[in-house]
């Protein structure tokens, strides 16, 4: 019955709009009723387009959670790697520094000229600090520099030689080094009062 009154007062509306379009001409009340008979109104329920949407959204939300959840769990296995072979490529690099270290002891074993001993440690030392600073380590320069506690760390205070010399570096015990910019080892300093 309901969907009987449904079509009688679909049908008054459209009787309706004939009698105010009539005063159109015919061929646009021609084209309109032909318009209106190619598309027939297929009636939807409202609940089950929004439950049709929710289902949508609920599978959508499923796949986003399991999306992060992937790439949270590979985020932290990437990490755990670095964190373990981090240190992999600094130490492959220092290997050939540890063979020459090795070779020199040999050397010192054996060796009569202490000079040669002397001069082949230097050579070592010189690759090693290149190894380093292709690292990005580099040594924080002490010598008469004034002091900043930002890079150095005062060991003792000592009666400057001059007065230019006074909140200056006298001397340094222990150097520091900075990697990429960044103090990872303060430099050990006597500074003049």
């Amino acid at each position: 019955m309901a969907t009987e009154e449904k079509l009688n007062n679909e049908e008054q509306i459209l009787e309706e709009a004939n009698v105010d379009h009539a005063e159109e001409t015919p061929q646009q009340n021609e084209t309109e009723t032909t318009e209106q008979e190619e598309t027939p109104e297929v009636e939807v329920d409202p609940l089950e387009a929004a439950q049709a949407e929710i289902a949508e959204l609920k599978k959508q939300i499923l796949y986003k959670v399991a999306e992060f959840d992937n790439y949270r769990k590979r985020v932290i296995k990437e990490k755990a790697d670095l964190i373990l072979n981090g240190g992999e490529k600094v130490i492959t690099a220092i290997l050939p520094v540890m063979d020459d270290m090795e070779r020199a002891l040999e050397q010192m074993k054996k060796a009569d000229d202490v000079q040669a001993v002397v001069e082949g440690v230097e050579l070592i030392q010189k690759k090693f600090m290149g190894i380093l600073e292709k690292q990005g380590v580099k040594p924080i320069e002490t010598k008469e520099a004034d002091f900043d506690v930002e890079i150095h760390e005062a060991v003792a205070q000592f009666p400057a030689p001059t007065p230019e010399m006074k909140n200056k570096v006298v001397d340094c015990t222990l150097k520091g080094y900075k990697l990429n910019e960044k103090v990872i080892r303060h430099a050990q300093v006597v500074v003049g009062i």
